[in-house]
């Protein structure tokens, strides 16, 4: 038969180990805690860095697509219908581009941006249209920002709106 003397130093070592287990299991928790607090905070932080960058490249955008920055792009000898075409493309590729952007927005603002693309494609074609087959590309860039400029300027109020919401979300 063995004695309670035997056990003992058991007893003792369990005895002396039981505190340091609750306080390294309340150290973990704690650190646990703080992680998950600290991965919360920047989830927040990079979300709202995602919506501020998607406000400025669609801002950027719009502004490229302005008439007035239209005009400059490429050759100056090329026909009407090439510039167009040229023009076109560069716009919707740009918009494609950007597309992913509108997680970011508001489903108001990502439509605001889609019109202001369609309105100057079509704007384009229009001005196209009402322009005789022989005029030159000076001409047509000169009554395409003349045909802007006699509608509402919806690029710069669309920007006004996005600058607005931003700083609301801000």
């Amino acid at each position: 038969m063995t004695s309670f003397s035997e056990y003992l130093p058991y007893a003792f070592a369990l005895i002396i180990a039981i505190p340091f287990l609750v306080l390294l299991r309340q150290f973990v928790h704690t650190y646990i805690t703080l992680k998950n607090q600290e991965i919360k905070l920047l989830s927040v932080k990079s979300n709202s860095e995602n919506k501020t960058h998607s406000y400025e490249r669609m801002t950027l955008f719009l502004e490229r697509i302005k008439p007035s920055n239209i005009i400059q792009k490429f050759d100056q000898n090329l026909a009407v219908h090439e510039f167009i075409f040229l023009t076109e493309k560069t716009i919707n590729e740009e918009f494609e581009y950007n597309s992913s952007q509108q997680l970011y927005l508001t489903k108001n603002s990502w439509k605001n941006i889609v019109d202001c693309k369609n309105a100057i494609i079509d704007l384009l074609h229009k001005t196209y249209e009402g322009l005789n087959n022989n005029a030159d590309l000076n001409e047509f860039k000169t009554v395409f920002i003349m045909n802007y400029m006699n509608e509402e300027d919806y690029i710069t109020t669309t920007i006004e709106d996005l600058r607005r919401e931003i700083l609301i979300l801000s």
